[in-house]
């Protein structure tokens, strides 16, 4: 198998952009998405959206690299990186953001490190640890 420097693990799902998928995602590996997603991805590895590829629902990962469009709320605990062709609409939730120029961006952007972005998704689990008072 080649090295592969775009993604963390050496396990890659690709949705081709002949292919477009219903329903929500959940997994531990990478995605490069070509086709077109409606629904949530949730995964602890990186999404890559090429040229072609659209997603609308939540996205929840690691990192991110988008080049395609999306609508819907992004959570990205380290890196999310626009690219120039990118088409962004909804809410960002990201570590670091990374904007190249012409990256097309309608999106209310909430920088957040790492440790409070889990206290984010955790928040709506257990809201009686984050309601203590001194």
């Amino acid at each position: 198998m080649a090295e592969n420097k775009f993604f963390s693990s050496p396990s890659v799902d690709i949705i081709e952009s002949s292919t477009k998928i219903v329903g929500d995602i959940f997994s531990e590996a990478d995605f490069r998405i070509d086709g077109i997603v409606e629904g949530n991805i949730t995964t602890s590895g990186k999404i890559v959206v090429g040229k072609s590829g659209k997603i609308n629902g939540k996205i929840n990962c690691s990192n991110a690299d988008i080049s395609g469009s999306t609508s819907g709320k992004i959570e990205v605990a380290e890196v999310l990186s626009l690219m120039s062709e990118s088409l962004i609409q909804g809410d960002i939730i990201t570590g670091k953001l990374s904007v190249e120029e012409g990256a097309q961006v309608e999106a209310s952007i909430s920088m957040k490190s790492g440790k409070q972005l889990k206290a984010v998704e955790s928040k709506t689990e257990n809201k009686t640890q984050s309601e203590k008072t001194a």
